[in-house]
């Protein structure tokens, strides 16, 4: 019990590295209860008794401008993601749908779609549609860049993209063995540094448990974002959802696996927002992750379950909600403008 109360005070003073970090994610999860306490006490310090909560619905869609295409066949995803997507596949569909969203009232949309075998999402060749759809709107553009060359980062700068949603990824395993790629580290590190040349509003995303559902070297991508001086306002946590159709086994991260990554980054980025995003086991853990990821100090959530806020209500009786039409990746600059309508809410209004 000493070392567990010395590493609990060598973090709340400051004084943990990443040695210390590594064995608090390695704790029992019977031993995380004053860890978590502490996480939270950082986050209602910094951010209040608020919580965010996502809704993306119509007014902010998903796009993949490779349809249900992707050549890399990632081991954890079978492409089942792209499948939920709007189906856009030239530039006058593009520009069509984004006008047309922009006269209904939509907030913005996530421009993503299939990587091709260099791990990049074939974006350049709409780029232009999207410069030309920024000086008429006032829609917000997220990005899915996958890995990028330099022409590619100008061309989104150029664009005026309003955000970069980037998976840090700094286990070699995952690259060569989940991704199927022969790229290695140094190539993310590319990445990084031509988005950060061009200005480019960078949200990292983090993929919990890629790993056949294990954690293991989330702690280097969270080292790689603290030490290339990202310094990003915010940080996208997911999980991995086991794939059904796949030669290789995965499992579900556990809760406290994902409270754990949460809570490392909530010590490590004191002053950034966190956001539980919605690619995360549902089902009958789904409870379970949001109520710890609250716990262990999130300050945005996306597409939470009723059970969890009504939970929330009842420990928490202070606690404000607030509801945004948007992808939770979006910065907070533009929270006056993807402010959640009642007709959006679906349900939520009488939490």
């Amino acid at each position: 019990m000493n070392n567990i109360g010395q590493l609990l005070q060598d973090i709340k003073e400051g004084k943990a590295g990443w040695a210390e970090y590594e064995t608090f994610l390695k704790l029992n999860k019977n031993k995380l209860k004053p860890f978590l306490h502490l996480a939270n006490e950082i986050k209602l310090r910094n951010f209040q008794n608020i919580l965010k909560i996502y809704i993306p619905n119509k007014r902010f869609p998903a796009i993949s401008i490779t349809g249900n295409e992707c050549s890399l066949n990632c081991a954890h995803c079978d492409k089942k993601y792209l499948k939920g997507m709007k189906r856009v596949l030239n530039n006058k569909e593009l520009r069509d749908f984004l006008l047309e969203l922009s006269k209904n009232g939509g907030t913005g949309a996530l421009l993503s779609g299939g990587c091709d075998s260099d791990g990049s999402v074939p974006l350049i060749n709409y780029l232009d549609t999207i410069k030309e759809v920024k000086t008429k709107t006032s829609l917000i553009i997220n990005t899915h860049t996958g890995l990028l060359n330099e022409t590619t980062a100008k061309k989104l700068a150029e664009a005026n993209v309003d955000v970069i949603s980037f998976d840090i990824n700094m286990d070699e395993e995952i690259v060569r063995d989940i991704y199927h790629l022969d790229k290695n580290l140094s190539d993310y590190e590319r990445a990084v540094d031509l988005l950060k040349k061009y200005n480019l509003n960078i949200v990292p995303h983090i993929c919990i448990g890629l790993y056949h559902g294990e954690l293991h070297k989330e702690l280097e991508s969270i080292k790689f974002i603290k030490e290339k001086n990202i310094n990003p306002s915010l940080i996208v946590l997911i999980a991995l959802i086991p794939p059904k159709r796949t030669q290789i086994p995965f499992k579900r991260p556990t809760p406290e696996d994902i409270a754990k990554v949460i809570a490392t980054i909530r010590f490590i980025f004191p002053d950034t927002e966190i956001s539980l995003g919605c690619m995360r086991p549902r089902e009958d853990i789904r409870i379970d992750i949001e109520k710890l990821a609250i716990k262990a100090g999130i300050t945005r959530i996306e597409i939470p379950s009723k059970t969890t806020l009504k939970w929330l209500k009842k420990v928490n009786p202070e606690i404000n909600f607030k509801f945004y039409s948007a992808c939770c990746a979006i910065p907070k600059e533009y929270n006056d403008i993807t402010e959640s309508k009642s007709s959006d809410m679906k349900g939520y209004l009488n939490i």
